[in-house]
């Protein structure tokens, strides 16, 4: 396995094992050379989202890489502001602008049920997939999915859709493995990304993955990421730090016994957990 191997959506697109991601990466300087320097170090999956603020400055580095569009594949979301089939459309718009692209490879709703729409949340999902469908059937996103649903919230999706959700993009690390939404998604094709997937540093404060890692000679970064992968997950890690970008590639070389990823397994809720998405008040 290598940076450019790819998991295979229910679709038939090619999706690569590990992304770059660019969540709290600022606008800007930062992020164009974030990127800049992920594409270098091989990284040809990269993550964005309308929320994050930064997509003009991930298109201007995609864009400068020198790198075949057709070469990278390019995920951003939408918004909570911006359910509803018209609202989607525009959305998608304004995202594909921002970015100088004229398609993404994926698209993805960034949350099931954001507080402007609590009271009719799966109304305002079905208008914004069936805008995703229609953007899906013209070429200008290559594959459609969701972030931070759990199985009821795409159980009421495909009450409507006329394609399936491919992807589901949720908080996953050691600290929550979230069993249920991953057993959902295997048992309907659809791949599980892993946002924060080093907890957004907090699995340091899980201090036996020190001594594991140690056992590898990795990194506890480096050791968790692996674990995603011997997982099945798609892992987002994300830095602006071209050391800590180019040490984040460097997985594929070892393989951790059964014994060690029970362990790295059972720490689920030391370093937090995902929020609830029923709850969460954005």
């Amino acid at each position: 396995m290598a940076l450019t191997d790819t998991y295979t959506l229910s679709n038939g697109v090619k999706i690569p094992v590990v992304g770059f991601g660019t969540w709290q990466t600022p606008s800007g300087d930062v992020a164009y050379h974030a990127v800049l320097d992920a594409i270098k170090a091989g990284y040809r999956h990269i993550d964005t989202a309308a929320f994050y603020g930064n997509e003009e400055s991930v298109g201007q580095a995609i864009h400068d890489s020198g790198v075949k569009r057709e070469d990278l594949f390019v995920t951003t979301k939408l918004w909570n502001d911006d359910h509803g089939y018209e609202a989607t459309k525009e959305a998608l718009g304004k995202s594909l602008s921002r970015l100088g692209l004229e398609y993404v490879d994926l698209y993805l709703i960034h949350w099931p049920n954001p507080i402007a729409f609590r009271d009719d949340w799966q109304a305002a999902n079905a208008g914004s997939w069936k805008a995703m469908e229609e953007a899906y059937e013209a070429g200008t996103v290559k594959a459609i999915g969701v972030s931070n649903f759990r199985s009821h919230h795409i159980d009421a999706l495909l009450e409507t859709a006329k394609i399936a959700p491919m992807v589901n993009q949720i908080f996953l690390n050691p600290s929550d493995l979230q069993p249920a939404v991953v057993e959902y998604n295997n048992a309907h094709d659809i791949v599980t990304e892993a946002y924060s997937p080093l907890g957004t540093g907090k699995i340091f404060e899980i201090t036996d993955l020190k001594a594991i890692a140690d056992k590898y000679g990795k990194s506890v970064p480096q050791l968790v990421l692996r674990w995603h992968l011997q997982h099945g997950f798609l892992p987002l890690p994300k830095s602006v730090h071209t050391e800590y970008i180019e040490a984040n590639t460097q997985i594929f070389d070892f393989e951790i016994t059964a014994d060690d990823m029970k362990k790295i397994d059972s720490y689920q809720g030391v370093a937090g957990t995902a929020a609830d998405p029923d709850t969460a008040n954005w």
